[in-house]
């Protein structure tokens, strides 16, 4: 919507316009535009991301809006988006009804809820949580998170260190359990290795600088 400054001198015609272009040189210059990405696009570009397998090269990883508009399409339970030395980004979406399991992992962990409303349970407490939400439950705590609401709960979380395989991709709960119990979603050797080992292998250097 233009400001009243710029009506002004576009209704009065000719007699502005001298001063016009300065003028709306400067509104263009002040002003920007968010235009949206529709849901169904982000959804294909998040699923079309190919995460890490291997340690991470030294590279920008960059997931755009993933507080305001993250897929609330998304239907799969756990996506793993990247891996690194010490940590792992992790998508998930609960879906009404469901819940994630309760569980307790030898990592951190920290979750941020983008979409929806549940409750977490904590070592024995109660909380519910929603969009824009952070959630951290220390290493070795007992944890559940329950979809209460009447849409998906949809939230990224962050490991660290790394809690599943770098590839993994589950459509449901019950895949990854099964998978789980069968060994077959494991956090790779090489994000659990200490900073003196990554640091004597020539993986992190001080310099920054890299072969």
């Amino acid at each position: 919507m233009l400001s009243p400054t710029i009506r002004n001198v576009l209704v009065k015609g000719s007699q502005t316009t001298k001063h016009t272009p300065r003028l709306l040189s400067t509104y263009r210059k002040t002003t920007s535009f968010k235009i949206p990405i529709p849901l169904s696009i982000q959804s294909r570009n998040m699923a079309s991301k190919k995460p890490n397998s291997s340690p991470p090269s030294h590279d920008m990883v960059y997931f755009p809006q993933m507080t305001s508009d993250l897929p609330a399409s998304s239907h799969e339970f756990r996506r793993v988006l990247f891996t690194g030395l010490y940590s792992q980004v992790v998508l998930m979406t609960i879906p009404v009804g469901g819940d994630i399991g309760d569980e307790v992992h030898t990592v951190d962990q920290a979750l941020t809820f983008t979409s929806g409303t549940g409750l977490a349970t904590i070592n024995g407490k109660n909380q519910e949580v929603r969009k824009g939400d952070l959630m951290v439950v220390p290493a070795g705590t007992q944890h559940q998170f329950v979809n209460t609401g009447k849409e998906p709960l949809i939230l990224y979380t962050i490991y660290s260190p790394a809690e599943h395989a770098p590839t993994t991709v589950h459509k449901t709960k019950e895949q990854g359990d099964k998978e789980e119990d069968e060994g077959r979603d494991e956090a790779p050797a090489w994000s659990r290795r200490s900073k003196q080992e990554n640091e004597k292998e020539g993986l992190v250097k001080l310099s920054g600088k890299y072969d």
